[in-house]
């Protein structure tokens, strides 16, 4: 897995832990992967949305179809996926939508963008999530962002696009509209200037 540094990381450590399960029980008398060391590489991370990727997306994917909607909370929110596919309406009160984020703990309060809220006002009342599958039931994190990589593919979007993309657009959208880092980070949640320095680096340039 030498040409795929991240993955070939994360099946070292999943091996390191089956080693160290089998020599607790006895299986084995040792971990063989304890001096194999990881591949260093550096990453770019998510890449980021940028306005013409926004653009062909709310193309082909009109307002009032589920693509759309998945699109708005994820750019008029900027939270990760965890928390977006909880979203539902009782997390909003007097056109602020609050909710604790599943990674971190931390409590944000976001104003409803006008789009957004036009989006929410569309939906039926009998869900307790905005989004939900054909089914009719909640996205888990995995499956929603698995869902929207294809409806981004439909919209010809190039692969490598995700959900986390458009929380880093959320930011540079923030910083290029004149926000300062703490405002930022007052909708994002992140715990430090350095996080959103790295998320905004794109609008700095």
């Amino acid at each position: 897995k030498a040409e795929t540094p991240a993955a070939a990381n994360s099946l070292l450590r999943m091996i390191h832990l089956l080693m160290r399960h089998a020599v607790d029980l006895g299986w084995r008398g040792d971990d063989p992967t304890r001096d194999v060391r990881k591949v260093r590489h550096k990453s770019a991370g998510f890449k980021t949305w940028e306005e013409h990727h926004i653009e062909a997306f709310t193309d082909l994917h009109k307002p009032g179809t589920r693509a759309h909607l998945a699109l708005s909370l994820l750019l008029y929110t900027g939270q990760r996926r965890s928390d977006v596919v909880r979203m539902g309406r009782q997390h909003i009160r007097n056109g602020v939508l609050s909710i604790v984020q599943q990674k971190t703990g931390q409590d944000v309060h976001v104003p409803l963008h006008p789009e957004l809220k036009a989006a929410i006002d569309s939906l039926p009342f009998d869900n307790l999530t905005f989004l939900v599958t054909a089914h009719g039931k909640p996205f888990s994190p995995a499956g929603f962002t698995n869902w929207f990589r294809d409806v981004a593919r439909e919209a010809g979007l190039p692969d490598g696009l995700s959900p986390h993309g458009l929380r880093k657009a959320t930011c540079r959208r923030l910083a290029e509209a004149g926000c300062t880092p703490h405002e930022i980070m007052a909708i994002s949640g992140h715990r430090s200037l350095a996080e959103v320095t790295r998320y905004t680096v794109e609008a700095g340039r």
